[in-house]
């Protein structure tokens, strides 16, 4: 006998008839489940041949033909239960048995076998219960031991997974649900069962498993833990569903919304570019106009330097300083000439954008240009400019037309604010380097009537204007803000009525722009 053995209480059965035979199956069902107290170490019968002999010899247990062989001390036998109603033997046991071995007689043992009987059907009829009440339940039903070990099953969960009961009992868990023999990687199988250890609480996920057929499912897990009375955990219980035909019907069902989303996006970006047609179309007349307000500026320049050329011819003698005054007029009439149908090519760009071609721009220089062209608008509206231009400002990466066109149209509002005041005023120009933003800043400041603060969020909105009727459309300020943006710059404004307005300009030194498609 090994140290187990011998520190068991050894029960030796007496009789190896049918009831030895009945006492021995439940035994050997029961054994292996439970750590039972007291054990079946021997049978003895003289015959070899009876049915509780030979069951006692497939159970390893030890068999004797004469029940006085059980005395010796080596077997430690506690305990005889008589399963024989002769009376002789009961007589020799009680005669004849060490003292300190206790003796059941055949009734006692009939009358306690009857009443295990009567528990054991009760029993077994509840279990039949559950079994039916678990079968007929449709959601699958696992019993895991802490061993990770499936104790049981419901027809639900074999019929749905493809396996037989004894495909499952006995197995290991993740053998079943992920197909795997080692042990399951926690850190690669998310393990509802090792979540309900960590925290002691129900647990429920959805997980993928495989099905006998090797197929993916989704299975919606409940997991509840089963405690003993001094807390430990004995089992767990698992209610799952497969919702493996729900997920189907859910991504088909997102398949056909983004397709419809995608259909009706489609439809409304042609409708949007139909209503956007149509305001194009409906805004042609005031682009008329806004291209004769753009024009204006740069004829005006023109037409200065025509009147001044006519001047000088008009005294009677040209000298050669004046034909080189003549030629560089000419140059620059060509230029603005040119600069015209540029400015026409700008504004349509409000309906039909185009791409701009970038290089290295002076500003200083451009901004001399664009109050030189404009020195008679200025004189006529007596508007004196006072400039403070950075002479050693970095060039930055832009376009020049475009930028032109910005600064025409802020002079132009300028000279149109100081002429509503009424009695002349004073435009300053001023740039600086802003060298924490890699960035030049250019303000245009007037002395003109201001702008009221309920106007000042809507002076970049197209087609607004605080103009008289037929003095502009509200274009100019919305094309410089869209210029700037362009040019990946910002443009602020800020006024007090009375007391002028100033518009603030930065551009980035490195090109930021925003390239717009043909």
């Amino acid at each position: 006998m090994n140290t187990e053995e011998r520190g068991a209480f050894h029960v030796a059965l007496v009789g190896g008839g049918e009831f030895c035979r009945e006492v021995l199956e439940r035994y050997a069902v029961a054994y292996p489940e439970s750590n039972l107290a007291a054990r079946i170490f021997a049978v003895a019968d003289p015959d070899p041949k009876s049915p509780g002999m030979i069951l006692a010899e497939k159970l390893g247990l030890l068999t004797v033909a004469d029940y006085h062989d059980l005395y010796d001390p080596q077997y430690d036998i506690k305990a005889f239960v008589l399963l024989t109603p002769d009376e002789s033997t009961l007589e020799d046991l009680l005669r004849t048995k060490p003292h300190g071995i206790r003796l059941v007689a055949y009734k006692v043992a009939i009358l306690f076998w009857k009443i295990v009987d009567i528990l054991h059907e009760r029993l077994q009829a509840r279990n039949e219960e559950l079994s039916t009440i678990l079968d007929s339940i449709q959601d699958f039903i696992v019993v895991i031991t802490p061993g990770l070990v499936i104790q049981e099953v419901n027809q639900a969960f074999l019929e749905q997974m493809g396996y037989s009961r004894p495909e499952v009992i006995g197995r290991k868990c993740h053998e079943i649900f992920q197909r795997v023999n080692p042990q399951c990687n926690l850190e690669r199988i998310w393990c509802p069962l090792n979540k309900v250890i960590d925290s002691g609480r129900p647990s429920q996920q959805v997980l993928t498993r495989v099905d006998h057929d090797g197929g993916t499912r989704h299975i919606d897990v409940k997991v509840f833990p089963v405690r003993e009375k001094g807390g430990k955990i004995s089992k767990f219980i698992e209610v799952s569903r497969d919702i493996t035909d729900l997920k189907r019907e859910e991504d088909e069902m997102t398949k056909r919304l983004e397709k419809m989303v995608e259909d009706r996006t489609r439809e409304l970006k042609q409708t949007h570019a139909q209503l956007l047609h149509q305001d194009k179309m409906a805004s042609l007349g005031k682009l008329s106009a806004a291209v004769v307000h753009e024009i204006n500026n740069p004829i005006s320049g023109i037409l200065s330097l025509v009147m001044l050329m006519s001047r000088i011819m008009g005294d009677g003698s040209i000298r050669q300083r004046d034909l080189d005054q003549f030629s560089h007029y000419l140059r620059l009439i060509e230029m603005e000439t040119k600069r015209i149908s540029r400015i026409v090519s700008n504004l349509l760009a409000f309906s039909r954008h185009s791409k701009m071609e970038f290089g290295s721009i002076r500003l200083k220089l451009l901004i001399e240009k664009t109050l030189f062209l404009n020195a008679n608008l200025l004189k006529l509206h007596s508007v004196k400019v006072e400039e403070a231009l950075d002479p050693d400002l970095p060039d930055i990466m832009g376009s020049e037309d475009r930028l032109q066109q910005v600064f025409m149209n802020l002079i132009s509002n300028a000279v149109e604010a100081i002429e509503s005041a009424g009695s002349g005023g004073v435009l300053r120009v001023k740039t600086a380097y802003l060298a924490a933003e890699e960035s030049v800043a250019i303000t245009f400041s007037d002395t003109g009537t201001g702008i009221p603060p309920e106007n000042l969020p809507k002076v970049f909105e197209p087609f607004f204007s605080t103009k008289k009727k037929g003095k502009g459309v509200g274009l100019g300020l919305s094309v410089a803000y869209g210029i700037i943006q362009e040019h990946g710059g910002s443009i602020r404004v800020h006024s007090e009525v009375g007391k002028g307005t100033t518009f603030t300009i930065e551009l980035p030194v490195k090109a930021k722009q925003k390239q717009l498609k043909e």
